[in-house]
């Protein structure tokens, strides 16, 4: 058994504006970083296919996604708001992201691989039902949440967000919904300006959200203390049967675009609680998707120290 490494150069053809944070270098730089680690020859590498539409259908809208192909399609360049910044390409990028993590899933539930990572872009846990945001176009972590439940009946699922923005439409996507746990830390108040510990869900789903909202300037100590006194006591109490990470690494202390203050070393000390929590209640069944992460040093450096944790489980 192995972890999977889902990488498509389809990905880079998603083209933002010069100068934009969520470039393709992000990607390549990332992936040569990894290619020098001692584990990397024994990760199972994967490639991205289109996912069926039927699946992206299940959190967004056929109206919206038919607008997105089109306004890429036409050259438009951007999608919704000026943050979402879109290319010809970009349209068949975010299809095969979203496909690809599907195919990744299906790998680890037939035990072909221990777990995954998808190094993937365009990003998604900002796109809500209608509209794209935040630099994403399809919530890969979303769909992939509905697809395991749907393909293979698991009945529990969780999704723990640490991208220092607040996934206001992963959120959006499950607050109804008592199935899907949604769990983040965010620097708060940011952008999007969700994200406040009062939204715990609403109707059926009260309770299946949990918001940490970080000030500025928190660090590892900070988050040790919400994973404590907060985290995990509620994933013991939800047990879940699979555990999908949005892995955005931009709460380093050395991204441009937050405020927060962790470490290199504390994304593994994250991984490894997850992994741990994912033996124990979920068979060992973990996924990470990359969602955020724009210093390009410090980038491929927490990705490996996460993709290090992975590889030892």
């Amino acid at each position: 058994m192995t972890t999977g490494l889902l990488y498509d150069p389809i990905f880079l053809q998603h083209q933002t504006s010069p100068g934009h944070p969520e470039c393709s270098q992000r990607l390549t730089i990332s992936l040569k970083y990894l290619e020098n680690q001692s584990w990397f020859a024994s990760l199972r590498k994967i490639n991205a296919c289109p996912a069926d539409v039927s699946w992206i259908e299940t959190i967004h809208s056929r109206s919206y996604i038919r607008r997105a192909e089109e306004t890429c399609r036409a050259g438009v360049p951007y999608l919704d708001s000026l943050d979402v910044s879109i290319s010809i390409d970009s349209y068949d990028a975010a299809i095969n992201a979203a496909g690809g993590t599907l195919a990744l899933a299906d790998l680890l539930m037939k035990r072909e691989i221990t777990n995954g990572f998808a190094l993937l872009r365009p990003p998604g846990h900002h796109a809500e039902h209608e509209t794209a945001l935040g630099f994403c176009l399809f919530n890969n972590v979303a769909i992939l949440a509905r697809y395991l439940q749907r393909q293979y009946g698991l009945g529990k699922v969780m999704i723990l967000d640490w991208d220092v923005h607040h996934g206001n439409g992963t959120q959006h996507s499950f607050e109804d919904d008592p199935s899907v746990l949604y769990i983040s830390t965010h620097q708060y108040p940011f952008y999007p300006g969700t994200g406040a510990r009062s939204e715990t869900g609403i109707g059926r789903g009260k309770g299946a959200t949990l918001n940490c909202p970080m000030p500025a300037n928190s660090n590892d100590r900070d988050y040790e203390i919400a994973f404590k006194e907060k985290i995990i006591p509620k994933i013991d109490e939800f047990k879940p049967e699979f555990i999908i990470i949005s892995a955005g690494f931009d709460a380093h202390r050395d991204d441009p675009l937050a405020n927060i203050e962790l470490s290199t070393g504390f994304y593994g000390w994250m991984t490894r609680l997850l992994i741990e929590k994912a033996e124990h209640y979920s068979e060992g069944r973990i996924l990470s998707l990359l969602e955020g992460g724009y210093n390009l040093e410090r980038l491929p450096q927490c990705i490996s120290e996460h993709l290090g944790e992975l590889t030892s489980a």
